[in-house]
């Protein structure tokens, strides 16, 4: 028998678990940096890890979990979380957190090649509504992954500890998924051939999407991820900076039933593009309590992009089946490493730009509080920060015009059907 709600509820914890180790880590970037003497390179390095991790196992998952099914993928997913949560905790230093990184983006992409399709199957009337709510518990995690860091250093915990309490939602959907039964996959329910389903990948629609997916999940990602990096030397409170954003994130896919209904998935897109490319020309170009301001309107622009992505082609583009969804979760996971790394390098190079000419970045790192080179790569990153963020500001500015060509082609394909 299937149990629709308590699938979903545990679908929700293993996202859970996704936004946890992306909020933690995003707290703790700066920390890494500091106690293992890491360069902002390593540091893009090993978050950019997690990020193409992830797109390798949601794009393999997708292509096996016809064959294979749901459950087994994510008991797959319960193994690599518990490994990569626990080998992160032993790490110490680069090749440590880059091995642990990239076994928790494997995790995190199989949960995504598993639970995106199992939503669309359990509620296949009301795709992008519940794939809004179930991804609410990205950002979800995200808040309670910052919260968890901002709180906990204030009092001196260990960051082992910190991305310990990883293991508690990772034990409970593991045990979970292991009761349960699943359901088939929607495309394999409806009949549809496995040849027909890769013809509707070739589909310029499915393509399209292909390549916007790469611009939103940048947008959306890497700005959370580095934001701590980016920001820190801006303002003392940086990674609260990402809990409002995710806050807002959380309370807007909570009610996303009338906003999809209201404006259709692709007004929706159009919508948060513009509101994200305004909120991150305030976050580089504000300083104190304005960047607040910054966060609210970039939390408003990046709600509902990654689910409605989805919920888009789960509903405009069917055939493409599982497949189909976990290419444009792949897809926006390997264009934010490949930017992550890109920016990583960019940012150090901007650092060197600022500092006296022949400056060694090193020797600035390690350079006591209080001393003159202290201070010079201090005011350095506080200009680099925000201009990494003005760069970024370029890609929703493209996608403005991407989507406001989709809406008009969604019209124009409703008034002929």
């Amino acid at each position: 028998m299937i149990k629709k709600n308590q699938l979903f509820v545990a679908s929700c914890l293993a996202l859970l678990v996704t936004s946890l180790s992306f909020g933690i880590r995003a707290g703790l970037l700066s920390t890494w940096g500091d106690e293992l003497h890491l360069s902002k390179t390593e540091l893009g390095s090993i978050a950019a890890t997690a990020f193409w991790g992830f797109p390798l196992a949601v794009i393999i998952g997708g292509l096996v979990v016809d064959v294979i099914g749901m459950k087994r993928l994510l008991v797959l997913a319960f193994i690599f979380h518990l490994l990569g949560i626990i080998l992160t905790i032993k790490a110490g230093g680069y090749t440590g957190l880059f091995i642990s990184t990239l076994l928790i983006g494997i995790a995190n992409g199989t949960v995504e090649a598993a639970c995106n399709p199992l939503v669309a199957s359990l509620y296949s009337n009301n795709k992008t509504t519940k794939l809004n709510h179930f991804h609410l518990w990205f950002p979800g995690g995200i808040v309670i992954g910052t919260l968890i860091v901002f709180l906990l250093n204030k009092i001196g915990v260990s960051w082992q500890i910190q991305v310990g309490i990883m293991l508690i939602p990772t034990v409970i959907y593991g045990y979970l998924f292991s009761k349960l039964d699943f359901p088939v996959t929607e495309r394999v329910a409806k009949g549809v051939s496995t040849a027909n389903m890769y013809k509707a990948l070739l589909k310029p629609l499915f393509l399209f999407m292909i390549i916007c997916m790469f611009g939103t999940a940048i947008t959306e990602l890497f700005t959370g991820q580095w934001i701590d990096v980016l920001l820190h030397n801006v303002t003392n409170n940086s990674l609260l900076i990402l809990t409002v954003t995710t806050l807002v994130m959380v309370v807007g896919r909570a009610f996303a039933k009338p906003v999809v209904k209201q404006f259709s998935p692709q007004g929706v897109l159009l919508f948060s593009t513009i509101l994200a490319a305004l909120g991150l020309y305030i976050l580089s170009h504000a300083s104190g309590n304005a960047l607040f301001a910054g966060a609210l309107v970039f939390g408003m622009g990046v709600c509902y992009f990654w689910p409605t992505m989805l919920g888009f082609v789960a509903e405009n583009l069917p055939d493409t089946g599982a497949v189909g969804l976990n290419l444009m979760g792949g897809a926006g996971m390997f264009a934010v490493s490949v930017y992550m790394i890109f920016m990583g390098e960019r940012y150090d190079a901007i650092l060197l730009k600022k500092l006296p000419l022949g400056a060694n970045l090193e020797e600035y790192s390690n350079a006591a509080a209080g001393t003159q080179l202290a201070d010079d790569l201090y005011a350095a990153k506080a200009s680099a920060g925000p201009d990494i963020i003005n760069t970024t500001m370029m890609i929703p500015l493209a996608l403005i015009v991407a989507f406001t060509g989709l809406v008009f082609y969604m019209r124009k394909q409703k008034a002929t059907a």
